[in-house]
């Protein structure tokens, strides 16, 4: 055990310590029983979604839910469920490969997946009594009930604490008589129970309720929402009027609310992160099928320069978001072993594991969320008009995409915790920036050196220059927090920055780490776009790098200070060796052109 924590990298810890390529999983790693898993559910989302995307477009609720029923019938419900609550019990990489397969088919079917076996279904799993797992999760994992999740209210968003839903003690002590109104609650529609939050007298933090759906005790279903996508997505107001709900179905601890909804957000976070993978690998084939037919000037058009930046670009991002993804998944999978070897239950384990990497969670939301909607973006753009009619899932899909940045935490919400938990790690002892961050400071006294280095391996500069893009975080940031210590969350330009340099070095260091990795395995001339992909992807992210760093240095630096930083800034990103990255996106674009779809 104690071999295993050693060589697992803990939460954020990827800033200051070097990963080996062997030490990282790749979805090339799947074993036979998750490839058995993985096949099963691309055969569900072809059978039972994917013909029937004119239904979820004509917000056909009743066969969402339907669908649903379906995926429970199949197990897929249940996949992260222990055995023992009528699950598969199956681990982490397990849980996030279903989520990403399932939810290409439309963002509707997606959202009621992920509504109900993440928010809807985890709080009871991570935090309930042995008596409410037994009574819950056995309905929940199996389809025969639905879950929804009720937090946001119309004047608790972000600020997720600040609900003024109540929840009062009746004389006799036996319920707590529940008051208030959620809204933008997702599976609403058909569901059989709410995780429901609400405050207790003067409580400082919100207290979790499992709260059965009962018209006849005072709850009131809003009208169906009208969204801009997710068109057959159950999204209702929910009204608690003296909703009377036995004491013996609080959640967790009074008080303990705000923690359980956080710690349900975080895998939520990476799940939503999965559940955009497959549209990006499913809108690149479609855009590479639909450019290599369609002619103008009597070439198909995927022959133009143009089209193949695109295509390139779009297979790219595809590509390191999937390999950050599973990175980070059996992370925390192997993380709940460590826990589950030294004596945690399932519960405490299951938590940890997931809080231990909130932060990659965090970065994982934000950037394959933003991915997916310029990847449906592009798609309409090279199918032109077509791209914009309705004859074509295309635009649907780029509708779709658009609430993955705003639910699960907005993107500037993530990117903003995504710094202030690594600082908050480094002032717990848990990563060490100070140490790293003050050789950086060092580093940017002394005399740079001139020597030619010796790039000959796949990979050296690039490894190298990402070890010097951590530099610039460090610098920035380190400079940052000496300089405005607590005061530092108050500059939200400054941390949304450091939150860019931080995201694009974990998914940049992830593609390559994943290519490297199967290059030594398969050989590098079966992995040449991969390769093509992994530097492409770099010289991108040490461009957004770059801007970042800036932007940041500019903002808080003045005189001497701003000029040794601006040209550390300079010497951490320079490239010996410059990309051809035109050639890198033809390599790309040329395989995608003979496969005729994402092959990678």
């Amino acid at each position: 055990m104690e071999t295993l924590e050693k060589d697992i990298l803990r939460g954020g810890q990827f800033l200051v310590k070097e990963t080996n390529c062997d030490d990282v999983f790749t979805p090339e790693d799947f074993n036979e029983e998750q490839q058995m898993m993985k096949d099963a559910v691309i055969e569900f989302n072809d059978r039972e979604i994917i013909p029937f995307q004119n239904r979820f477009e004509a917000k056909d609720y009743a066969f969402t839910e339907e669908c649903m029923r379906k995926a429970g019938d199949l197990g897929f419900l249940g996949v992260a469920v222990p055995e023992a609550y009528g699950g598969l019990g199956m681990g982490f990489v397990s849980t996030m490969l279903v989520c990403d397969y399932i939810s290409s088919g439309t963002g509707s079917f997606s959202t009621a997946f992920g509504a109900h076996t993440g928010i809807g279904t985890l709080p009871i799993t991570l935090y309930g009594t042995e008596e409410q797992k037994l009574k819950y999760v056995s309905k929940l994992a199996t389809g025969e009930w639905f879950g929804a999740y009720c937090l946001t209210e119309p004047g608790a968003g972000s600020d997720a604490n600040s609900g003024k839903t109540t929840a009062e003690l009746t004389a006799d002590g036996k319920h707590y008589k529940i008051n208030g109104q959620k809204m933008w609650i997702s599976n609403a529609g058909f569901c059989s129970l709410f995780i429901v939050f609400a405050r207790i007298e003067d409580d400082k933090y919100i207290t979790g309720f499992i709260v059965e759906n009962n018209p006849e005790n005072g709850i009131v279903l809003g009208e169906e929402e009208h969204k801009l996508g997710i068109k057959a997505s159950s999204t209702r107001q929910v009204f608690f009027n003296d909703c009377m709900v036995p004491v013996e179905n609080m959640l967790g601890e009074r008080g303990q609310g705000f923690k359980i909804a956080m710690n349900a957000l975080n895998v939520g976070r990476i799940k939503l992160a999965a559940a955009c993978l497959d549209s990006q690998r499913r809108i690149t084939t479609a855009s590479t099928r639909y450019a290599n037919e369609r002619k103008q000037f009597k070439t198909p058009i995927v022959e133009f320069g143009a089209i193949k930046w695109k295509l390139a670009e779009m297979a790219t991002n595809a590509y390191a978001c999937e390999s950050a993804s599973y990175r980070a998944a059996k992370n925390i999978e192997d993380r709940i072993a460590i826990r589950l070897a030294s004596g945690n239950s399932h519960q405490e384990a299951e938590l940890k594991g997931v809080e231990e990497y909130a932060i990659e969670c965090s970065i994982l939301k934000v950037a394959v969320s933003e991915d997916v909607q310029n990847c449906s973006d592009e798609g309409i753009q090279i199918l032109g008009g077509m791209g914009f009619s309705e004859e074509t899932p295309m635009e649907a899909a780029w509708r779709d995409a658009r609430i993955t940045r705003i639910y699960e935490g907005t993107n500037e919400i993530n990117r903003i915790l995504s710094v202030g938990m690594l600082v908050k790690k480094a002032m717990k002892g848990h990563v060490d920036l100070l140490g790293p961050a003050t050789k950086v400071a060092d580093e940017l006294m002394g005399i740079p050196s001139f020597d030619t280095p010796d790039y000959s391996e796949l990979f050296s500069e690039e490894k190298e220059l990402i070890g010097r893009l951590k530099k610039v975080f460090l610098m920035v940031a380190g400079a940052a927090v000496q300089k405005y210590g607590p005061e530092l969350e108050k500059h939200q330009q400054l941390l949304l920055a450091s939150s860019n340099i931080l995201i694009e070095i974990y998914l940049a260091e992830s593609a390559l780490l994943r290519t490297e990795k199967n290059a030594k395995r398969f050989g590098e001339d079966k992995q040449k776009e991969q390769i093509a992909m992994a530097k492409l992807y770099l010289y991108n992210a040490s461009e957004i790098i770059t801007k970042n760093a800036r932007e940041g240095i500019i903002s808080f630096a003045e005189g001497d200070e701003q000029r040794m930083m601006l040209m550390g800034l300079k010497r951490f990103t320079k490239y010996t060796n410059y990309p051809n990255v035109v050639q890198l996106r033809h390599t790309i674009a040329d395989k995608l052109k003979a496969e005729n779809k994402y092959c990678f």
